[in-house]
């Protein structure tokens, strides 16, 4: 009667193991079939926008990403004022919300009351909710005239007899423009870098901050020496992913650059970008040279971003690699 138990219980044993690993094979083939398709869907992406850019890149050549025409009458048309659009309304749009997200997420994890915390923090992460839409309509009708009125002419009139920065803020205060463009895109990704930086700072060992503080470092040293090197793969991250999204941001920005096919070295000069001319001229683009050129547009801004997270991924494994 035991070795019969026992063979039972073997017997039982085994089943019970074949089960766990008919579920492993599931779920590994499951898990590689997700990753898979992702990478098919990658390449599908990649091929129509090849194939429909096509007929523009037989038509202009490499000639397309450095020429400003753009006359759909004679199927005349160039990328470089878009990528021109692209390129420095990002740039802006980072360079003003690095420091003010990193800034935030600082007073949230070291000078915010914790009463204060949580509402703050959750104010911030709403305005990721919000569509982009709203941003460009109160842009157009509520920042626009603040910036026309009260910004422009102050720059214009700061800035005018200094050589190399009043090439950058000629010309008529519009409202409208790359630099109220790149206003709109800083609100817009700023919640992204200050909710991943507030993240990634609160995973720091407190035993690390009071190790700072008790040699005598000032808050502002204890977060440069300290809490920025620990999480430096985190925020570059955060940097990184509001960087994407504000290269390929549209409807916002299509409300409030002007939507002129021309490089101007003024910033407030309206201006175009990759994402805004193609829903602006999607719907009404009519010819095989009008949609390819269009189509490779796309293609551009693809190219771009894989670019940018390239050099992110690169940097984020050059940081690992320091640290090991």
């Amino acid at each position: 009667m035991e070795a019969q138990a026992v063979r039972q219980t073997v017997k039982d044993r085994a089943r019970a193991l074949a089960g766990i690993a008919l579920a492993d094979r599931l779920f590994h083939a499951t898990t590689r079939a997700a990753a898979v398709i992702v990478l098919v869907i990658l390449g599908g992406v990649i091929v129509s926008l090849v194939h429909g850019s096509l007929p523009a890149m037989r038509a202009f050549g490499f000639g397309f990403l450095t020429s400003q025409a753009w006359n759909p009458v004679t199927d005349n048309f160039g990328a470089l004022p878009a990528i021109y659009g692209t390129v420095v309304t990002s740039a802006i749009a980072m360079l003003i919300a690095v420091p003010v997200g990193l800034g935030i997420a600082t007073f949230l994890t070291e000078l915010c009351p914790h009463p204060l915390r949580r509402p703050i923090g959750v104010a911030i992460e709403l305005l990721a909710g919000i569509p982009s839409i709203i941003y460009g309509v109160w842009g157009l009708f509520v920042f626009a005239p603040f910036v026309q009125t009260w910004v422009q002419p102050q720059l214009i009139s700061l800035f005018g007899d200094v050589p190399v920065l009043s090439s950058l803020f000629a010309g008529p205060p519009y409202g409208i423009g790359m630099l109220t463009a790149s206003f709109i895109l800083a609100i817009m990704v700023l919640p992204f870098i200050a909710s991943i930086s507030r993240d990634v700072f609160a995973t720091v060992p407190p035993v690390l901050k009071e190790a700072a503080t008790g040699i005598g470092c000032t808050t502002w040293e204890m977060m440069r020496y300290v809490v920025l090197p620990y999480t430096r793969v985190g925020v570059i991250g955060g940097v990184m992913l509001a960087l994407g999204r504000a290269l390929g941001e549209t409807m916002a920005v299509t409300f409030v650059i002007g939507n002129a096919h021309k490089v101007s070295p003024s910033l407030l000069a309206p201006g175009t970008t990759i994402s805004a001319t193609i829903a602006n001229e999607f719907t009404e683009a009519v010819g095989d040279i009008y949609t390819s050129a269009l189509i490779e547009l796309g293609l551009i801004l693809f190219v771009i971003t894989f670019i940018v997270l390239a050099i992110a991924r690169y940097m984020l494994m050059r940081i690992e690699r320091n640290a090991a």
